[in-house]
């Protein structure tokens, strides 16, 4: 069963018999969930995307069923409330504060030591996310973060948390996100992906994925374990969780956890079973209605995701290369997901993709070659975006 934020009056207008809810109306979505379960019953829930995550857990508790206080919940998705919960549990956490977006920016400069990261509270995919290394710096992203945050697509979420900015210390170490499985308190790695691409700022993003991270076993162990303990910190038990880290000098720097899958059409990059027969969801699925997967374990084959940058700002007019970008040995796919005469932004402010190469290889670095090679082969034509002028009257 389906439910998704859409309009109520409609009455199935995309055939999928999905219960509509509002992410920001609990009460009401409960009750909708609830009468749909009376039809057909439901084993199992599962949030998909960060904004369903809290309403995934009181759904699961109102229907007495194994999920995520919604606590713990919300804390996974405030990073200022994660901050807090990570240090008191001694995982190693940077010097942090939070700032109003109304608030003195020189007050804020003077409090901050540098290099320093200018960051929204509540948003994901590095979307506001500045690297800062002088008082002015941190002034112009102080700026341009609560620019960000009011814009009204931001305010349409209804987030609540909209007037805070987190600044905290820079944390030098490479990047790697950790994709896994909490059962009712036990932590269970589905895969490690190295960011082989260094996210040193200002901006940070995320471009490429491979798995298996080729790290020491012991290191290996020693991310799992932060990961697990940040898990129990935030107060999360069950359903999947999606990691990023840090691995620092000091050791295992745990940025988040959010407590879904991974986002968008990532997730294609992982298969489970002997032959890649079983895809995430299906893992997932299974997990959420009570089966064992323990034994599932991730294929052999390495493999690799490209989440497209935006080069430049602009309206969409073409992509050229794809085919050609398919033929380039092991790639499996190229996945355009801006659609022509869209308007495109780069990071910081940008919350989306141009769209995704994949490709699986028997050594991750194969894998990683092919969807740079595969990128080589693309072309962007973008045009300026149009001004528009705004006349009072």
């Amino acid at each position: 069963m389906f439910a998704t934020d859409r309009c109520h009056s409609l009455e199935d207008p995309w055939h999928d018999e999905a219960v509509p809810v509002r992410f920001d109306d609990d009460e009401a979505s409960i009750e909708a969930v609830r009468a749909a379960a009376a039809e057909r019953p439901i084993d199992g829930v599962i949030a998909v995307g960060d904004r369903p995550v809290i309403l995934a857990a009181r759904i699961a508790r109102a229907l007495d069923l194994p999920g995520n206080s919604p606590g713990a919940a919300t804390a996974s998705t405030n990073k200022l409330l994660a901050r807090a919960y990570f240090a008191s549990a001694g995982l190693l956490t940077p010097w942090h504060f939070a700032v109003s977006t109304d608030a003195d920016p020189h007050s804020v400069a003077q409090q901050a030591s540098y290099p320093a990261v200018v960051k929204p509270i509540g948003l994901s995919g590095s979307r506001g996310v500045i690297r800062v290394d002088s008082p002015e710096e941190l002034i112009a992203a102080v700026a341009r973060v609560s620019a960000l945050l009011a814009r009204a697509e931001i305010r349409a979420l209804r987030l609540g948390i909209e007037g805070t900015i987190l600044v905290e210390g820079f944390m030098p170490g490479r990047e790697y996100a950790v994709e896994g499985l909490l059962t009712r308190g036990t932590f269970q790695s589905l895969t490690i992906f190295d960011k082989p691409d260094p996210l040193d700022g200002p901006f940070f993003e995320e471009t490429v994925y491979v798995t298996p991270a080729t790290l020491p076993a012991d290191t290996e162990r020693g991310i799992v374990t932060e990961v697990a303990r940040a898990c129990r910190a935030l107060g999360l038990t069950h359903g999947p969780v999606h990691a990023e880290c840090r691995l620092t000098r000091g050791g295992v720097f745990v940025l988040e956890v959010a407590a879904r899958p991974i986002g968008g059409l990532c997730s294609q990059v992982l298969r489970f079973g002997p032959d890649g027969e079983i895809s995430l969801e299906e893992l997932l699925l299974r997990h959420a209605t009570g089966e064992s997967v323990e034994r599932i374990s991730k294929e052999r084959r390495a493999a690799a995701v490209m989440m497209v940058p935006i080069p430049k700002a602009g309206i969409l007019k073409e992509v050229n290369g794809i085919d050609a970008a398919r033929r380039i040995p092991h790639v499996e796919d190229v996945r355009i997901t801006a659609k022509p005469d869209q308007l495109l932004e780069p990071l910081p402010e940008a919350g989306s993709y141009l769209g995704f190469i994949f490709a699986r290889a028997g050594r991750p670095g194969d894998a990683e070659g092919a969807v740079r090679a595969a990128h080589v082969q693309l072309s962007f034509a973008i045009d300026p975006a149009i001004a528009v002028n705004k006349v009072a009257g």
